[in-house]
């Protein structure tokens, strides 16, 4: 799976609650999240984000409550893949669960700006800033993992199954 978009870049410890805040928790509603997602952070997000888009963050991406709100408002705003040095675990785990691509590559978080494009090839785990010109290689996700977001979740996958 091959994904390309324009980078929004964040900061260390991106907890839940500023990626969807909780006054928003009382939905299930993917479209009503994404129109709320990250704007405590970050206010005009919602407003920029295209299809395709890309999230670049630092360390502790995803802290906080073990709400699957979070990679939901996110995906569901279109961002094709989150790049961070590391995620928290809870966080790392329901973006699989909800067919979110992650990577952790800190020498890509190192070098890439807001703005940039970027294009991913989530099998190989190679990540291009167009901008720049520089690769980065993200340690890609076991096949297994890999097909898990392809279907678009731990369910979708289950289900696809029987």
């Amino acid at each position: 799976m091959k994904v390309r978009g324009k980078v929004f870049r964040y900061g260390s410890d991106v907890d839940t609650d500023v990626i969807i805040p909780a006054r928003y928790l009382n939905t299930t509603s993917e479209k009503e999240l994404a129109a709320h997602c990250m704007e405590d952070i970050d206010p005009s997000f919602v407003k920029n984000v295209k299809p395709g888009d890309i999230i670049v963050a630092e360390d502790n991406f995803g802290c906080g409550s073990s709400r699957e709100h979070a990679p939901i408002a996110i995906k569901a705003s279109g961002v094709s893949l989150v790049i961070a040095n590391s995620f928290a675990r809870i966080f790392y785990r329901n973006s699989i669960n909800i067919g979110l691509p992650i990577l952790e590559c800190p020498e890509a978080v190192a070098a890439i700006s807001a703005g940039d494009t970027l294009t991913c090839d989530l099998g190989e785990g190679l990540i291009t800033d167009e901008t720049t010109g520089k690769t980065f290689r993200a340690e890609p996700f076991p096949p297994f993992i890999q097909e898990i977001i392809s279907d678009g979740g731990l369910i979708k996958h289950i289900t696809k199954k029987f």
